[in-house]
């Protein structure tokens, strides 16, 4: 019994070890990593935020203030009051800006939800 390739004969099986040689004892791969080149944004990609409270976007102020405390808020946060939200924010490392804008609400009142927040703190986020 032979013990050659049905495709390939004796002598071209040979040559394509020795072609396979070079690959197979290379220190990198030779496929190419797709991975790590990365992608041009797409057209209907949303525009990154520059600042943390007002950056750029399409979206208006308040927007923009809502997706940011959403940021550092989440669901178990709610309802709470002024302080209770300040001090999950700090805990969270949140912006000063963020946490100072929180600071100038009433003490007694209580947001269930980040859309309530958003519409206390106003149209503007506050900044001193």
């Amino acid at each position: 019994m032979s013990e050659s390739s049905d495709k390939n004969g004796p002598l071209r099986d040979d040559e394509l070890k020795r072609e396979l040689q070079g690959h197979l004892k290379a220190t990198s791969s030779p496929r190419a990593e797709e991975g790590l080149r990365a992608e041009p944004p797409a057209d209907d990609d949303p525009e990154v935020a520059e600042d943390t409270v007002s950056g750029a976007g399409s979206d208006g102020p308040p927007e923009r203030l809502r997706l940011e405390l959403a940021r550092y808020l989440s669901r178990t946060s709610f309802p709470s009051d002024r302080d209770g939200l300040v001090n999950e924010l700090r805990s969270r490392h949140a912006p000063d800006q963020l946490v100072e804008s929180l600071a100038e609400l009433p003490r007694d009142q209580r947001f269930g939800t980040v859309h309530e927040l958003t519409s206390a703190l106003g149209p503007e986020p506050r900044t001193r």
